[in-house]
């Protein structure tokens, strides 16, 4: 069963990346659906103990960082249910994934901060959404907004499912 997790998390991983990008908020159902994939994963390996606790533990500790506003909530509850999917002592490596992903996306961020606006070309209605949802971006990236941590999380937790 644990092949699935990758098939399964990842999209859901992706939608949640892509909502934190769009709309700076992570629904609570990616989430859950996340963590119970996870529990199902260690109820059936026998290990949901040792897992549920490693999960409480990052919970906690990005909780405090939430707690000095360094993270926001989605991104505390998504890495809370991502430190389930691995098995427990593969905890740690997953999150330094993250930490990683997320120094690059930060990287990324002020690297792209002294881009000037983009040109409003007319597009075709369907290409017009997400040319709105690239410029709403940049507008955050150059007045310094919040990062869309989810996507470090994404990208972290995936690259330490699939390896």
């Amino acid at each position: 069963m644990s092949y699935l997790i990758p098939i399964v998390a990842i999209p859901a991983l992706l939608a949640a990346a892509l909502h934190d990008v769009v709309a700076r908020t992570i629904p609570n159902r990616l989430s859950l659906g996340i963590a119970l994939l996870g529990i199902g994963l260690h109820v059936s390996a026998g290990d949901l103990g040792v897992a549920l606790a490693a999960a409480v533990l990052v919970f906690l500790l990005a909780a405090l960082a939430w707690w000095f506003r360094a993270m926001g909530g989605g991104d505390v509850k998504l890495l809370a249910a991502c430190a389930l999917l691995p098995p427990p002592a593969a905890v740690p490596g997953m999150i330094l994934a993250i930490a990683l992903a997320g120094g690059a996306l930060g990287l990324l961020y002020l690297a792209l901060r002294g881009l000037p606006a983009a040109p409003r070309p007319s597009l075709s209605r369907a290409a017009a959404l997400p040319r709105r949802a690239l410029r709403a971006e940049l507008w955050r990236i150059r007045r310094g907004g919040p990062l869309p941590y989810a996507v470090a999380i994404a990208l972290g937790a995936s690259l330490s499912l699939l390896a």
